[in-house]
């Protein structure tokens, strides 16, 4: 377990934020800014080996990709509220912090009958204010304890070499932030899979 994530859980638990969870299990959650092609592969391979994931959605995302999101719901994936507008949530007042939330959360439910819980703030930017301010909207904050550079779409990390990466950083209760845009995590996230279970760990 990541010294970074267990301090951060420690510091900030009782605001309702996690960067790691208590269990064995392996977690996968995707930052969802933009479309860029690939969810649907991602959405298929996850179907194919029963794994489940967290999808943190934009609202501007959800307006413009419902077909991929109303698959999101069906399959059974969380959708994971990342705000309206991607502010960073430290640099807002109250009011302004309390919109960015509330106001995709009410366009989820009424436009995909879906009520989000979870919150991953945007570029993981916060403070024990915003933190406090997302649990009184009755959010979870949930970080990460593994990410690594894969969302530059133009300088996509070697395939190789990132499979070793995310299969060596495996540990219990990891929460792994990967980004859908990019076409390196999509084509290796089946093998990602199959090792990490070849290793002995689980999804949750």
């Amino acid at each position: 377990r990541t010294t970074g994530a267990l301090d951060f859980n420690a510091k900030y638990g009782e605001l309702n934020a996690k960067a790691i969870n208590d269990d064995d299990k392996i977690y996968l959650t995707f930052d969802q800014g933009y479309e860029n092609g690939y969810t649907e592969k991602i959405l298929d391979v996850l179907k194919e080996k029963k794994v489940k994931a967290t999808f943190f959605l934009l609202q501007d995302y959800a307006e413009k990709n419902p077909e991929l999101v109303k698959r999101m719901i069906d399959e059974g994936h969380i959708v994971g509220n990342h705000s309206v507008h991607h502010y960073s949530m430290p640099t807002l007042g109250q009011a302004e912090c309390e919109s960015e939330i509330k106001d995709f959360h009410k366009y989820m439910e009424e436009n995909y009958d879906y009520t989000m819980t979870v919150f991953r703030p945007p570029m993981g930017e916060f403070s024990e204010f915003s933190l406090g301010v997302t649990a009184n909207c009755g959010y979870e904050t949930e970080l990460w304890s593994f990410a690594y550079a894969d969302w530059d779409v133009n300088n996509q990390p070697d395939e190789a070499q990132s499979l070793e990466k995310l299969v060596s950083a495996a540990h219990p209760g990891a929460i792994y932030l990967l980004h859908s845009v990019s076409k390196t995590n999509t084509d290796i996230l089946g093998d990602f899979i199959d090792r990490v279970r070849a290793g002995g760990f689980e999804f949750g």
